[in-house]
């Protein structure tokens, strides 16, 4: 297994890129990212434990009950939770994307960060989400657009061979605040050109999250957008089965992503300058 370069854009087959659409207080920052997969992707997601969950949330478990996606399109700024017409303005976020795009609505999943309780201004998504450029080196501008009390952006990716094949794992994340055990104030993408079926994928996911993002914590606070999505391309042409030697390679490169974003999360906590690791025998 390899450290690389390129986060969410090292997997095959993804580009990603931002605009700002004037959601932020600040008028020089990107606000509104997406990455975008080339082809179909198998998809897997893990949210918030917290009883109050923000109408993104709902908007891409429903557009994942197929276990298949080709976009994520994510905002900083405002969380769209607790807010007047937050489905409706999350399901407008995925509409425009996918008109961007040319994909399906359902297709598109969403994410949202920032302030809890405002309405998200979606008219300003829907002027200049259009502007958006995306490319292979587009990881690093998603990332920024989805930071909020962030200090830096946090990003991982690794390679690794499957049946001879070369395959790729990187990811993106945005938290600094609210952090806790069973997730917390975390956007987490996570891309691969692996083939995975959807159950397969999915319980890869939901072995991994357990021991790392569900494992750190700054002031013990959860919320209510903590999502973590990961899409799986297959344009490597590396097939990954369910109870084979190829399975546990994959989990254990997901679970080298998830651990060094993890230790980046944690490493970021807002007013934080140390990072403790415990080892509990």
């Amino acid at each position: 297994m390899k450290i690389i370069d390129g986060g969410v854009c090292a997997a095959k087959g993804f580009t990603a890129g931002s605009i700002r659409s004037g959601i932020k207080d600040s008028r020089a920052d990107d606000d509104t990212a997406i990455i975008f997969s080339a082809c179909e992707c198998t998809a897997a997601a893990t949210y918030t434990m917290n009883r109050v969950k923000a109408a993104p949330l709902y908007v891409t478990m429903e557009h994942l009950e197929n276990g298949v996606a080709r976009a994520i399109v994510a905002n900083a700024g405002n969380a769209n939770a607790c807010a007047p017409d937050g489905m409706e303005n999350a399901r407008r976020m995925a509409k425009v994307a996918a008109k961007v795009l040319g994909v399906d609505e359902d297709d598109v999943v969403v994410a949202s960060t920032g302030v809890i309780g405002q309405r998200l201004p979606v008219e300003c998504i829907e002027q200049h989400l259009p502007e958006i450029v995306l490319d292979g080196n587009g990881s690093e501008k998603a990332n920024r657009a989805i930071m909020t009390t962030d200090t830096k952006t946090k990003t991982a990716a690794v390679e690794f061979t499957i049946g001879g094949r070369i395959c790729r794992i990187g990811g993106i994340c945005k938290g600094s605040g609210m952090i806790h055990p069973n997730m917390a104030t975390m956007l987490l993408f996570m891309t691969t050109d692996a083939k995975v079926a959807p159950a397969a994928l999915q319980k890869a996911l939901s072995t991994v999250v357990p021991a790392t993002f569900n494992q750190i914590s700054v002031d013990g606070d959860t919320s209510t957008n903590d999502t973590v999505l990961l899409l799986a391309s297959g344009l490597s042409g590396a097939e990954i089965a369910d109870g084979t030697p190829d399975y546990d390679t994959f989990v254990a490169a997901l679970t080298e992503v998830a651990e060094h974003l993890s230790r980046e999360l944690a490493g970021d906590g807002e007013g934080a300058t140390k990072l403790l690791e415990c080892t509990v025998t």
